[in-house]
């Protein structure tokens, strides 16, 4: 598999107001916001490079209703508690990008309700109609929406990259267990001035 611009696309998975901000829904259920906020330098600088190489870049958002009745199993047995602080809702501050990775005109944004970035949305047509076969993915959190959306990736047949420094997980064993199963099947793990040196030169092999 060859880290390239080729034919690639940038995937920057929920980089959102209510996972990394202190005043955000993940950090009101006393939560490690923190470590997911530790994505965003990495995140930035994926952002920069893709648009400099002419990479598409794909923003997702996770949205819910405000009624959560789109929550499903995550919302109803999981993890109920996103209702109760009303969590990543539709048309809230809580559910936007953080202004340190805003879309411009070019970029795509994918709203979803399940962990996958593939599941019931935009995102493959999108990725079909630019011809793209690899994908450079990063953001948060490691293990639920990124892990989740990489496996969906893999099993349609993209050469995944998955950028270890510009993802974030609540606990640091979950993060660190994600990257080896990613890596053991479903992706390439990378990091980001891996991506940066590969995107402004000539294609690199990733061992």
């Amino acid at each position: 598999m060859q880290l390239t611009r080729d034919r690639t696309a940038l995937v920057v998975v929920d980089m959102q107001n209510g996972f990394c901000r202190s005043e955000g829904s993940i950090a009101q259920l006393d939560l490690d916001y923190a470590r997911l906020a530790e994505a965003i330098p990495g995140c930035v600088l994926l952002v920069s490079a893709a648009r400099a190489a002419g990479v598409p870049v794909v923003f997702t958002r996770f949205v819910y209703r405000a009624d959560f009745r789109d929550g499903g199993v995550l919302v109803e047995h999981f993890l109920p508690a996103l209702a109760d602080v009303n969590a990543l809702v539709e048309g809230t501050w809580d559910m936007e990008l953080v202004d340190e990775l805003q879309p411009v005109d070019g970029d795509f944004v994918i709203d979803k309700n399940r962990c996958s970035s593939f599941y019931g949305t935009r995102l493959e047509p999108i990725l079909t109609s630019m011809g793209i076969q690899r994908l450079v993915v990063a953001g948060v959190t490691t293990n639920m929406c990124v892990e989740t959306t990489v496996r969906d990736a893999s099993q349609r047949d993209y050469q995944v990259f998955v950028v270890a420094d510009a993802c974030g997980e609540l606990e640091e064993e979950r993060h660190r267990v994600s990257l080896r199963t990613m890596g053991f099947g479903f992706a390439r793990v990378v990091g980001v001035s891996d991506v940066v040196d590969a995107w402004a030169k000539e294609p690199v092999q990733v061992a």
